[in-house]
């Protein structure tokens, strides 16, 4: 039985007694207190835990990606920008539907709109399992009754029409004439303010990401060692705190930490990174000279393609090659080496000397 007490800030506080169990929460309206207390209580009867007063209040799925983002927040776990950007689309493609209307054929028919509109495969993986996050987060964390399995059979669903799947890997590697081409468009160019033509030969020499190049900061710089630490590596299972300190080798072709000293005339001290630049603006830059150049389907993320490649080429076996390029496992280094035929000439003729 629900009990009710107007409070002296005049909220309405309920209570509900039922079946040995006891759970109480306030609300500024009496209608609202009544309205959790029916829900609460038909909860107990069949054997569930109610929800907390916030959750209780939930009618659309755009709250429920709002109570994920909230609650990843209260624990130091916000999510980042490819997962922001995915809640973000998922908000105002499906944000207005009520949580009574989240059914397989409602995420079917999701899957199919994506895919019409251009999504593939993996960019629609990425989201149906976006949406089974958020509903799975808001059972297992807020006891709340939403249509997990639901999403799972619509996976199977749009699986086997061959909207879901892996993406298509990518083994696109730049020429030798490519890369000379673009470092000396950026060369040649006066007005490019950001050292293009450096973060080209920085990025093969060290397969870092884009953006770890613009992040990594001058204490992070070890001279003598030649060593660079990356703060906050991006991997799968570790969000933060994944730090990582990598050798910067000039097997490449080009000499990681010349490069690096090249930088010191333009330090400030107002901003200790060692190329202090938005890294989004160096990816339009690229984007740009390819097309000027005419170089077709080359990517700023295929250098570190390139570099991990070359990292083989040179010899390097899979357990030395992830200490550069931060990779745990075989398979996930697999997808970013391309290796040429011609430079096994190259590894057999260092493994005989």
């Amino acid at each position: 039985m629900a009990t009710y007490s107007k409070l002296s800030s005049g909220s309405w506080r309920v209570q509900v007694r039922r079946k040995g169990r006891y759970v109480s929460e306030t609300f500024l309206k009496r209608d609202d207190a009544r309205r959790w207390a029916t829900a609460a209580e038909a909860k107990i009867d069949r054997g569930e835990t109610p929800s907390p007063s916030r959750a209780a209040g939930l009618r659309t799925f755009g709250e429920l990606v709002d109570l994920h983002i909230d609650d990843m927040k209260s624990v130091g776990k916000a999510p980042r920008r490819s997962k922001a950007a995915t809640l973000r689309s998922l908000k105002s493609s499906l944000g207005k539907k009520k949580i009574g209307e989240l059914d397989r054929q409602l995420f079917i028919d999701f899957g199919r709109k994506r895919a019409a509109g251009g999504a593939g495969p993996m960019t629609l993986s990425i989201d149906i399992g976006a949406i089974k996050l958020v509903l799975t987060h808001a059972a297992a964390v807020h006891g709340l009754s939403v249509p997990v399995e639901a999403v799972n059979l619509a996976r199977i669903a749009l699986k086997r029409l061959g909207l879901v799947g892996k993406g298509v890997e990518r083994d696109r590697r730049p020429t030798d004439e490519e890369i000379e081409r673009l470092i000396a468009h950026f060369e040649a160019n006066p007005r490019q303010i950001i050292p293009m033509a450096a973060v080209i030969r920085f990025a093969i020499a060290t397969a870092m990401r884009q953006e770890e190049i613009f992040r990594v900061v001058w204490d992070d710089f070890a001279v003598r060692t030649k060593m660079l630490t990356i703060r906050d590596r991006k991997d799968p299972r570790e969000k933060s705190g994944n730090d990582q300190r990598i050798p910067l080798l000039s097997i490449s072709g080009f000499d990681p930490v010349a490069i690096i000293e090249e930088q010191r005339p333009a330090r400030v001290n107002s901003d200790m990174r060692i190329f202090p630049f938005n890294h989004r603006s160096a990816g339009t830059a690229f984007s740009r000279a390819c097309r000027n150049l005419g170089i077709v389907d080359l990517h700023f993320h295929d250098l570190r393609h390139e570099g991990t490649s070359r990292l083989f080429e040179a010899g390097f076996q899979i357990p030395q090659v992830a200490l550069i390029t931060g990779h745990r496992d075989w398979k996930m280094l697999r997808r970013y080496t391309h290796l040429r035929p011609e430079s096994l000439h190259r590894v057999a003729a260092s493994m005989a000397a």
